[in-house]
């Protein structure tokens, strides 16, 4: 079963951290603001210098390009980037992009400007511009933070599906509720280190 494993990665403000998220199973990441959080997931995905080792199965992160290896282990960040006026740049020629922004409430959505965009479609049009590229691994900072119940129940119902297909998915998060909805186990950061693994989620 493949399985996202990271072993005593480090930098210059975190770490060392290990800890594996399989195939299919939803990992929640919490703690308090400036822990740590999404520091370790821009190291997993290689966009800061990283000492240790991160493995997808048997792929390691150091032997292969890092275009490549945020394919398959994609990230979307809290704050997503846009470098065209359409929305519908930014996405490749899918036939399931529809169904998979039908089911963000975002039917339409690749013929908007970028810059009529609220911060809310933002954020889901990002995690379905990272699902577009059928990644293995999904990495999501916050994905709920700027949405209302209903948004947030369609982004939470789209990361079971995520994972009910295979994908392994860590999910930084604030609302213990939401990791007991959606993640079967909770790790908690501190300081730039994981202090607990919760285990599973009552």
């Amino acid at each position: 079963m493949p399985t996202l494993r990271v072993d005593r990665l480090e930098t210059g403000l975190i770490g060392p951290l290990s800890f594996e998220v399989a195939e299919g199973e939803c990992v929640a990441l919490m703690g308090a603001s400036g822990a740590g959080k999404s520091l370790l997931l821009r190291a997993i995905v290689d966009l800061d210098p990283s000492r240790g080792t991160v493995t997808f199965g048997d792929l390691d992160r150091g032997s292969v390009p890092a275009s490549d290896w945020r394919k398959l282990v994609a990230l979307v960040p809290a704050a997503s980037g846009w470098w065209s006026d359409r929305v519908g740049d930014h996405f490749p020629p899918h036939v399931g992009v529809a169904d998979l922004l039908d089911t963000l409430a975002l039917a339409g959505a690749l013929g908007w400007e970028v810059a009529r965009l609220s911060t809310g479609e933002r954020q889901r049009l990002a995690i379905a511009r990272a699902l577009c590229r059928n990644p293995k691994a999904l990495l999501l900072d916050e994905p709920t933070a700027s949405l209302d119940e209903a948004a947030t129940g369609r982004v939470e119902n789209l990361v079971n599906r995520c994972c009910q297909s295979g994908l392994a998915v860590l999910m930084v998060t604030h609302d213990r509720r939401q990791g007991a909805r959606v993640a079967r186990r909770i790790l908690h950061m501190a300081d730039g280190r994981l202090q607990k693994d919760a285990g599973p989620v009552a």
